[in-house]
């Protein structure tokens, strides 16, 4: 503490104070206001499209790989909850339910993204020419 002067505490208490309200409003800010989709891809084909906040929970399987389960939850989240990969790392990415937010299975070949539905259907993220 010799070395710290008064500003410099109080400059890290203000961080500490401004971070957690920092976080709230980008959540309020970033929230899809026309709702979010999971999209579910095996060998980069689309499988399924699941409109999160009007989805029933249950678990299920896509058609061919039933050794990976998902689970959508009510509170509008999906994951991984079994495969039968060894390092289980799908599972531990946990719920899934903000937009930008993804989870793969890569020995099976499935990736799991959350979607805005504002999002450009059409095109890529990025151009380059």
């Amino acid at each position: 503490m010799k070395h710290m002067k008064k500003a410099d505490i109080v400059l890290i208490a203000a961080l500490l104070v401004l971070a957690p309200v920092f976080l709230f409003l980008n959540r309020y800010f970033s929230a899809e206001k026309g709702g979010v989709y999971a999209e579910i891809y095996h060998d980069s084909v689309l499988v399924y499209r699941i409109k999160l906040s009007t989805a029933k929970e249950g678990s299920f399987s896509i058609p061919g790989v039933p050794n990976v389960v998902f689970h959508q939850y009510a509170d509008g989240s999906i994951a991984f909850i079994k495969a039968d990969c060894p390092d289980k790392i799908c599972i531990r990415a946990g719920r899934l339910k903000y937009a930008g937010q993804f989870a793969a299975c890569l020995p099976n070949k499935i990736m799991l993204k959350i979607v805005s539905e504002e999002k450009d259907r059409e095109g890529p993220d990025l151009t380059i020419e």
